[in-house]
């Protein structure tokens, strides 16, 4: 009788991020990527969002292992929070788990609570009596891997994100030969490959390489060279240092989130800055302005909203103002999330008058697999079965149309669209999906509580963006009078010249209010609080055009 296997996520299906796939084969589980998502607009004041992990709590004896495929935090970042309570090996290469014990450290987690297993980019190990391949992949990580998991049918296969590199370092290296023998060694029953960019045409390479765009412009920079840059794109940062070396520039980090950043990459031996091409930023000042590059890095609208700052001489690191003769490179295109960001920020560039060079998104693209690059992995793989994975569902869609397209007996029959917490299950018969109804969704990390915020605290974050009204009165209830009051107070509301006017409008009605339901004699305090707010934030709706946190506050006396 064939092994049963079942493959479903836990997240990283129509988002971007969070990435967890689970193989289970009979009752065994393995756990490819435990990470993180960087929270959106509509969640202020979260830190992060990872995956609810109830299922793999519930079946925590089951776990064989973690397999960890790059050291982003969109791959391994929810392991701080979930390991303490599933306890398994962590396996991924060294490069990999460094990066997973920085992350640790900077949420408060020790990272001696992990069974680490270190294992090279391309090599084979047991798990659980189960085979276990990796091969290295190129992507803007180093030692990043995909990785197949055997079944009695055939291998389970998942590539991590990744593009076909023809020339790159031992770093960044596309292993064609690993990759080969992996698919040689057995049968791929099921291949899962990424889709962010499964509706771009051609090959990715090599529109992710940055020295070309910009190489010409460090040299011929008459000052300073500033350049923005995405922490997590490691292999851009990789080429910036070694244009540095080549041009004889010193390497300074903008701030201590881009030192941060630099010695992680150190740390974990994914970088060498020869000491002669270094210099921290209190030695700004010391060395030619010619001779800098000055790189600044970080996270979506954070990184913007430093480059903004600059540029408005308003920076919180006052050693540094821009200058006419700096040039800025902005080696960080906005997306569609952040576009409003990186427009002003580039605005507020052009407004200093320094020179300024925007990279634009379509001539630099992320290390991700366009359709050419799917098509060769899914050539090499011939799997029996296909589903894409990692993107929105757009990209999804679109990489299910590309394996659809290449004439190698993959049909609507044996093509499958995955939803997070959806089970594709096979057990040596026709595969099917089934919801079981798996536990799955975003817990939002606050602070250091996890779990802790749900949508109603978002609500209330949001409506205190859009200002806060507190009304205040005393009631004595018997008498059918109010006692003392009304008083409002409002911040982030209204203007100075229209606050008089809302607080009167506010004070009549929440007097008119009261008085109403304190003659009603089945009216409580609540159903009073209740009505007062209703017609307060009605109110407040119509005349601002905002709905703000109103705060009715009404207090009986006289008892």
């Amino acid at each position: 009788m064939a092994e049963r296997v079942k493959i479903l996520a836990l997240g990283g299906l129509d988002e971007s991020g969070k990435n967890c796939i689970l193989v289970e084969v009979n009752d065994d589980i393995f756990v490819v990527g435990a990470g993180i998502r960087w929270p959106d607009k509509t969640m202020p004041g979260v830190d992060y969002v990872m995956p609810d992990f109830t299922y793999l709590r519930d079946r925590r004896k089951d776990v064989k292992g973690y397999f960890l495929l790059n050291g982003h935090d969109e791959e391994v970042g929810a392991l701080a929070y979930i390991y303490k309570e599933v306890p398994a090996p962590v396996y991924g290469s060294a490069v990999t788990l460094s990066l997973l014990k920085i992350f640790s450290r900077h949420v408060g987690v020790n990272p001696e609570m992990y069974d680490f297993r270190v294992v090279e980019p391309s090599s084979s190990f047991k798990v659980a009596g189960r085979l276990i391949q990796y091969f290295q992949t190129a992507y803007n990580i180093a030692y990043s891997s995909g990785i197949a998991i055997m079944t009695d049918s055939g291998n389970v296969v998942l590539t991590d994100d990744f593009v076909v590199e023809n020339n790159s370092s031992k770093n960044y290296l596309h292993d064609f030969r690993r990759i080969a023998e992996v698919s040689e060694s057995a049968p791929t029953l099921a291949l899962l490959t990424e889709s962010n960019y499964a509706e771009r045409p051609g090959y990715t390479a090599p529109d992710y390489k940055l020295t070309p765009l910009i190489e010409q412009t460090v040299k011929d920079a008459p000052g300073r060279v500033f350049i923005s840059l995405f922490s997590v794109n490691f292999y851009n940062i990789d080429e910036v240092i070694a244009l540095a070396v080549a041009t004889r520039k010193k390497i300074i980090p903008y701030d201590e989130g881009s030192q941060a950043t630099l010695a992680a990459m150190q740390s974990a031996g994914q970088l060498n800055i020869p000491r002669d091409n270094f210099a921290p930023l209190s030695d700004v000042n010391r060395f030619k302005s010619c001779d800098m590059i000055i790189l600044m890095l970080g996270h979506g609208s954070k990184l913007f909203h430093k480059i903004a700052l600059l540029a408005a001489g308003q920076s919180e690191e006052r050693i540094i103002s821009l200058c006419p003769d700096d040039t800025f490179i902005v080696a960080s295109p906005g997306n569609d999330g952040t576009e409003i960001e990186a427009t002003d920020a580039l605005d507020e560039l052009y407004r200093a008058g320094v020179h300024v060079l925007s990279v634009p998104r379509k001539k630099f693209l992320k290390m991700h697999a366009s359709e050419e690059d799917l098509k060769m992995m899914i050539s090499v793989f011939r799997p029996v079965y296909y589903i894409p994975v990692r993107g929105f569902y757009k990209s999804m869609l679109a990489n299910a149309k590309v394996a659809l397209s290449m004439g190698i007996n993959l049909s609507h029959n044996n093509v499958f669209l995955l939803e997070n917490g959806l089970s594709w299950i096979y057990d040596g018969t026709r595969p099917r999906l089934v919801d079981e109804s798996i536990p799955h969704g975003d817990i939002m990390i606050d602070g250091i509580g996890v779990g802790d915020v749900g949508k109603n605290v978002l609500a209330d974050r949001q409506r205190l963006a859009e200002g806060l009204a507190v009304i205040s009165l005393s009631i004595d209830r018997e008498a059918k009078v109010i006692t003392a009051g009304p008083e409002v107070e409002m911040r982030g509301l209204v203007t100075v010249r229209d606050e008089d006017v809302v607080r009167r409008d506010l004070c009549r009605i929440i007097v008119e209010a009261v008085t109403e339901k304190m003659h009603d004699p089945e009216a409580t305090i609540d159903v009073i609080r209740q009505d007062a707010y209703d017609r307060c934030f009605r109110a407040l709706r119509r005349e601002t055009g905002k709905e703000p946190m109103v705060l009715p506050l009404i207090i009986e006396v006289g008892k």
